[in-house]
């Protein structure tokens, strides 16, 4: 009998089994799908749905779907989507209200939450879960709402076989290997036989490795993981170095590189809305026009907006070079004071979809260069 800790072979004609089993078990799978000319995380219902034999080209500013010599499944990298959508939701009812005996009455919100099962997770989403995690769900202060839609989900990871022209997570330590947040990580191999070689993590990935046809892995085809994996992250698009960057983003406030990315960025959000670890949120309180009825709702923000830094008598960062560089300094620096940690897991969405192709490690590279400019 299988336990966790085992690593097994499924072949691609067995693979659907998988997701039959988690629709049983009563899980709404949510993965990758082609949507609107993008590979993006959705609902989805059967393997059938999956991106097969796509792939995407990616650079500051650009992508593009191409198709594959192969029938890959997931033969891609990552798209605007994240699976923080599904947790922090873009927008959130807190409370509504109703008028009610010359009083108002506060109801509930009674509609379920679906168990989700997330299909195809790469090992940076799963770090951008871990980091919001750490700050929605851990602190002192748990987001009730954030902590209710993390509950029982299921965790399929992919061990990434291609880097994009944008990544950057092995300068992170966030990939490209998944190593943990998983009940099973999936590593798919196309030479020869298309199969997948199955890490099983938990127990409750036992149980559903139990009901998939399978067979044990070899040495070798657990060998293969490693090579996918290390030749992946040979292959990045991009190199962040973050020896002492904490110290670098503090001593370089007036940096003139400030001024320059300025003149570029449009603050337009896009990079902080596809970010797996931005949290900024407004509340806003509405009422119907009969006074009958309120409501108070959480939705999504960004610190490029200029109401974002308001407080009683104006936004205190005013120009698009201070909210970029604090979008920078924060997600780079003093996230570490703040949280522990780094803000950023080399994802590289930020970079791909800037209308106008601003990357941050070509900045931050920049202020390397010359500290002292």
């Amino acid at each position: 009998m299988n336990q966790a800790g085992a690593t097994l072979i499924v072949k691609r004609g067995d693979f659907p089994k998988l997701f039959r089993v988690l629709l049983t078990d009563g899980y709404q799978l949510i993965g990758p799908t082609l949507r609107d000319g993008t590979i993006l995380y959705d609902r989805i219902e059967s393997v059938d749905d999956l991106p097969i034999g796509w792939t995407d080209r990616q650079g500051p500013g650009s992508y593009r779907l191409e198709r594959r010599a192969d029938e890959a499944l997931f033969g891609f990298v990552v798209g605007q989507h994240s699976f923080k959508q599904q947790f922090f939701v873009p927008m959130v009812q807190l409370w509504r209200a109703r008028r009610q005996d010359g009083t108002f009455v506060v109801l509930t919100n009674q509609t379920p939450r679906p168990r989700l099962a997330l299909i195809g997770a790469r090992s940076c989403d799963l770090h951008g879960i871990a980091i919001q995690d750490r700050i929605l769900m851990q602190g002192e202060h748990p987001d009730p709402d954030y902590s209710a839609r993390r509950a029982d989900v299921f965790v399929v990871a992919i061990q990434c076989s291609q880097a994009g022209g944008t990544c950057f997570c092995a300068s992170m330590d966030t990939g490209p290997r998944a190593t943990s947040g998983f009940d099973l990580a999936l590593t798919e191999l196309l030479d020869g036989e298309h199969r997948f070689v199955v890490e099983v993590a938990t127990n409750r990935g036992v149980d559903v490795m139990a009901r998939v046809p399978h067979q044990p892995a070899t040495d070798e085809d657990c060998q293969r993981i490693d090579e996918v994996t290390a030749r992946t992250a040979k292959s990045m698009g991009r190199r962040l170095d973050t020896t002492g960057i904490r110290e670098l983003l503090r001593d370089t406030l007036d940096h003139p590189r400030w001024n320059e990315v300025a003149t570029r960025c449009l603050s337009c959000t896009n990079c902080t809305l596809v970010c797996p670890t931005c949290f900024c949120a407004e509340v806003e309180d509405t009422t119907d026009l009969t006074g009958e009825e309120a409501q108070r709702a959480r939705r999504w923000d960004s610190c490029f907006t200029l109401g974002h830094s308001y407080v009683h008598g104006g936004s205190v960062r005013s120009s698009i070079k201070s909210r970029y560089r604090q979008w920078l300094t924060h997600k780079l620096g003093t996230w570490i004071d703040q949280f522990g940690m780094s803000g950023c897991v080399g994802c590289g969405r930020c970079i791909t979809w800037c209308p106008v192709g601003i990357d941050i490690t070509e900045e931050i590279a920049a202020l390397r260069k010359d500290p002292r400019a």
